[in-house]
């Protein structure tokens, strides 16, 4: 009989357990030893981990351009 896939996990508790996350899930994808069905619920939990990331990356541009036009200057380096 075939497995079917559980629920999704909970969302990653961040940006960089989220990029851990999907390099384990391509490490296995590319291994070449998953079971079809196991192959496709680790594909989704792959877009979910993308959407979220992208989620994350979006929010954070967002704040820097919030301080950017309240005149926070860049760093100079010095």
């Amino acid at each position: 009989m075939s497995r079917k896939a559980t629920a999704s996990p909970a969302a990653p508790a961040s940006y960089g357990d989220a990029v851990q996350q999907l390099e384990q899930l391509l490490a296995g994808l590319e291994s070449g030893q998953l079971p079809l069905e196991e192959l496709l619920a680790q594909y989704q939990r792959g877009t979910e981990l993308l959407r979220y990331c992208r989620d994350r990356l979006q929010a954070v541009e967002e704040q820097v351009k919030v301080l950017d036009q309240n005149g926070v200057r860049p760093w100079s380096g010095e």
